[in-house]
């Protein structure tokens, strides 16, 4: 085979076969495909697009590029949980602790941010000794003993990926679905769960800012899950405001720590009980949906969850008090209150604009390079719907020094829209693929 007749017959519309999709998956791997030419196929693919056949093809052969988690030798049902990323997402925080308290064992492989806010690892990192690089035989021994581990990629798992990612980055070829979906459910698919559940997220502050766009991933997804012989189930999200409070990672730390203490913030909990239920019916822990939400809000009411969280944090090296004395989490030495010029209704607020906001004050790395500063961050007081007055607080800015806080203050007063009259808040949850 020759690399330029496939890039041609992508170019012209034509479908590649297995044979084709597992050639140049190997080549790319080893280097006998290069860069340049791997990038002018994730642009014939963006512009072309997949079959559902195809990107089936292409998510098993990045899925067989390297290694693969066996689970088999791990009691009970696994799981594992993917969002598609918004701001303030600290799902994983509150949702993987209740899933272990209800007997889920959740084996998840997580990633650090570039962007707004850092990723899951980031997060967990503000508790202080917290290590996310676990041997395999320490990631098998904590998701059989305390039920949850949530780690760092291993090298080789999904070399494929990591390699097509970094093309897409820098080519323009991030927003491909069958290119989406397959880097998604390779991933995901390698972690080896029995269980997967998809937090598809559509708006201002997400990848698809469509919710036509958001279903379309989300039915890819389950697709491939369902064909690769995996319970998948995908829930489409709303984001066009952050989610919760809380953006920047000690911070959002400590609104996950807040929802599993019973302090129930809105959208958040909504969202980790849909999660959840889902999880708990496909595998079949629960018989219907009513049933999951009663043990999920059982898990919280009775303390087991933050106490799981409290374990996983110990048994991956971290400072298990701070999950009971939030005082021992970093914190930023400026905090900064953002007032309103006048009264009305908050009828919007521009999620990606307040992400921006979190990554200039530190909580987020514009480059691979840039180093997070886990304190910084906002903490909305007001949301989509409340009513303000000229003076009130909108949100708190959480800043290193009183210069950047006084920026930020700017910038973040510019991502509120204040109207006379009350909106209507269109549905959280938009709606679910099974």
């Amino acid at each position: 085979m020759q690399m330029n007749d496939l890039i041609v017959k992508k170019r012209d519309g034509g479908a590649l076969t297995t044979e084709e999709i597992q050639w140049m998956i190997r080549g790319f791997v080893d280097g006998s495909v290069p860069d340049y030419q791997m990038s002018a196929m994730a642009m014939a693919i963006y512009f072309r697009g997949m079959d559902r056949r195809e990107t089936l093809d292409l998510t098993l052969a990045m899925l067989h590029s390297g290694d693969t988690l066996d689970l088999s030798g791990v009691s009970g049902v696994k799981a594992d949980k993917h969002s598609t990323g918004g701001v303030g997402d600290k799902t994983s925080l509150v949702l993987v602790p209740m899933m272990a308290a209800c007997g889920v064992k959740m084996a998840k492989m997580s990633g650090r941010g570039l962007g707004h806010t850092g990723g899951t690892l980031d997060k967990l990192e503000s508790f202080p000794g917290f290590s996310s690089a676990l041997s395999l035989e320490q990631f098998y021994e904590n998701v059989e003993r305390v039920g949850m581990v949530i780690a760092g990629q291993t090298a080789n798992l999904v070399p494929a990926d990591k390699k097509l990612y970094a093309l897409r980055d820098v080519t323009g070829t991030v927003p491909s679905i069958p290119l989406i979906a397959s880097s998604i459910m390779s991933k995901k698919l390698a972690a080896g769960a029995d269980v997967i559940v998809l937090d598809v997220k559509c708006g201002g502050g997400s990848f698809m800012k469509t919710e036509r766009d958001a279903r379309a991933l989300a039915e890819e997804l389950v697709e491939i899950g369902k064909m690769a012989g995996r319970k998948t189930v995908a829930v489409i999200t709303d984001m066009e405001e952050p989610l919760g409070l809380a953006v920047g990672n000690a911070l959002e730390v400590r609104e996950a720590i807040a929802a599993l203490s019973g302090e129930r913030p809105g959208e958040l909990m909504e969202l980790c009980d849909t999660l959840g239920a889902a999880i708990l019916t496909a595998a079949g822990i629960a018989s219907d949906e009513t049933t999951a939400r009663a043990m999920l809000e059982r898990v919280v009411a009775d303390g087991s969850a933050l106490r799981k969280l409290a374990e996983f944090v110990a048994a991956q090296g971290g400072d298990a008090n701070a999950v009971y004395h939030r005082n021992l989490l970093p914190a930023a030495p400026v905090q900064l209150a953002v007032p309103c010029d006048c009264n009305g209704y908050v009828n919007h607020i521009d999620a990606g604009g307040v992400g921006m906001v979190s990554m200039h004050l530190g909580g987020g790395r514009a480059t691979k390079d840039s180093e997070i500063d886990l304190r910084v961050g906002v903490v909305l007081r007001k949301k989509v719907g409340d009513a303000v007055k000229v003076g009130e607080s909108l949100a708190v800015i959480h800043a290193a020094d009183e210069a950047s806080a006084a920026k930020a203050a700017e910038a973040l007063k510019a991502c509120y829209t204040i109207s006379e009259e009350k909106p209507e808040r269109a549905p959280f949850i938009k709606g679910s693929v099974r």
